[in-house]
């Protein structure tokens, strides 16, 4: 077996250095000319970029990421913000970590609540989606009690045990829910021994995920969360009409039956709406051992693969459930490094252009929400997928690449028919609002020259790539048709018209 993974490894990494040969002969591409055609109109925008938050103890007050996250997220001024408190810290995702006894309930807030002041705070004026995903453990069957640490910032990845619910009605997990979106919503609830607890808090969530991964916690089947969806929306609906709710929130979108039997009204209680759905991206290595040359044909060719599967998810979403938006709503990418030491400085840029070229291709699909994963992560907590750096709480390059896209492109945007003429490069031409721009995208880790149309001359461009240094995009003008792009460079030029 050892010789057989060595051979396979040898022949990857071989592979890979072979498709470098053929493309570092020279330290420039051949120029490659834009083309547009700004009357050919291919499709009108209805995506969204933004970001999800998860929650854990970088978040809490007092931390060395709190202020600088915090920052960041207001400055962004998103919609569609995914809140996640999630499994590995119980306290900061469950306020009622042990079940009710016969005299006395155990509803404590006290580690959640801040940081939901805080987001909320820093998304005021913008869309939330939230997700309270973990579900307390007590609720499942286990083979012994769960004990989890006393220590807020302890993680404890053995948390979301248990696939059998205690009580098969559901109306204790449809009861928590009530009671958990009713603290944040209505200034408070009453708990299952019929005492009220005040909150004083009454925030506006416009959108609700029901649960996370279903597919990776807990349920095994379909059958199951389409059980607990209905559950949990026929209860909140009733005290919220207006919040929308979004199922699924898949981690892998390769089993068409979770689609098929999600999106078929059929399959649902009468009068539980299917507003949305979600799920979700990782590219990852095809080896550990990969070096960064490597990684940016993998990403891509991942990307390929994974926007594929979305065409044809959106076919079962068109045929069962047309009105139903779609919100793809973690795309990032996972080294499998939780140290953070081996990251190169020349990732962040990369996973930034691959989260970029994802977003034109789900605009093109009509895909409602691009959300990038994630705002904060640190050594032992995916810091691959960071979007702030943990050793000074500056945002790194997918954070300013985020912002370069939400601060350009939206929903309305006109998509024009654009070519580079060249598989390096992405580029697409969009009608905004605010006038005709261009976005490039280089997918490689070498300095690509751009042969612009002559109208662009004199333009504006602001750039990411590994000049910036966890600074804003950099803007200059245009002043020659004749441009280069950096390895892993994502440009936005606006013609200032």
């Amino acid at each position: 077996m050892k010789n057989k993974i060595s051979f396979s490894k040898l022949l990857t990494v071989n592979i890979c250095f072979v498709i470098l040969l053929l493309f570092y002969t020279n330290v420039y591409s051949q120029n490659a000319l834009i083309e547009i055609n700004w009357d050919k109109v291919i499709r009108v925008s209805r995506t969204a970029p933004t970001l999800q938050v998860v929650v854990n103890p970088m978040l809490r007050r007092g931390s060395s990421m709190h202020n600088g996250t915090f920052e960041a997220l207001k400055n962004l001024e998103a919609d569609y913000v995914r809140f996640v408190p999630w499994f590995p810290y119980p306290h900061m995702a469950v306020p009622e970590l042990r079940a009710p006894a016969k005299n006395k309930t155990f509803w404590d807030f006290s580690q959640i609540d801040p940081i939901v002041e805080d987001f909320m705070k820093a998304q005021k004026g913008h869309s939330v989606v939230m997700n309270f995903s973990t579900i307390p453990v007590w609720m499942f069957k286990t083979d012994s009690l769960v004990h989890y640490p006393h220590n807020p910032d302890s993680a404890f990845w053995s948390y979301n045990q248990g696939s059998e619910f205690r009580d098969t009605t559901l109306k204790e997990l449809a009861g928590y829910y009530v009671r958990l979106f009713s603290w944040y919503t209505k200034g408070g609830f009453t708990d299952e021994l019929g005492a009220f607890h005040k909150s004083g808090y009454f925030y506006n969530f416009p959108y609700w995920e029901v649960l996370n991964e279903p597919d990776l916690e807990h349920f095994k089947s379909i059958q199951l969360y389409t059980k607990v969806y209905d559950a949990i929306v026929t209860a909140l609906k009733k005290i919220s009409p207006q919040t929308k709710f979004i199922g699924l929130s898949l981690a892998f979108e390769h089993n068409p039956e979770w689609f098929e039997y999600f999106l078929n009204p059929l399959n649902h209680d009468p009068g539980v709406p299917l507003e949305g759905i979600s799920y979700h991206f990782y590219g990852t290595p095809d080896l550990a051992e990969q070096p960064l040359d490597c990684y940016q044909y993998t990403f891509f060719n991942k990307a390929d693969a994974f926007l594929d599967r979305v065409r044809y998810i959106e076919n079962i979403r068109k045929r069962l459930a047309p009105q139903t938006f779609t919100t793809i709503n973690e795309i990032g990418n996972i080294l499998g490094d939780q140290s953070g030491t081996s990251i190169p400085d020349d990732y962040w840029n990369l996973s930034g252009a691959m989260y970029a070229y994802i977003y034109v291709e789900l605009s093109k699909i009509g895909i409602d929400v691009a959300g990038e994963s994630q705002l904060v992560g640190y050594p032992t907590q995916f810091p691959d997928v960071s979007m702030i750096d943990w050793k000074n709480a500056k945002p790194n390059a997918r954070y300013w690449v985020l912002k370069l896209l939400k601060d350009n492109f939206g929903p309305g945007d006109k998509l024009v028919n654009t070519d580079a003429n060249s598989s390096q490069v992405i580029a697409q031409a969009f009608i905004t609002p605010n006038g005709k721009k261009l976005l490039l995208i280089n997918k490689r880790n070498k300095n690509i020259q751009m042969k612009l149309p002559v109208e662009i001359k004199n333009a504006e461009m602001f750039t990411v790539d590994g000049d910036n240094n966890e600074d804003p995009p950099i803007q200059h003008q245009v002043t020659d048709t004749t441009i280069t792009l950096k390895p892993f460079a994502v440009s936005v030029i606006d013609f200032k018209e």
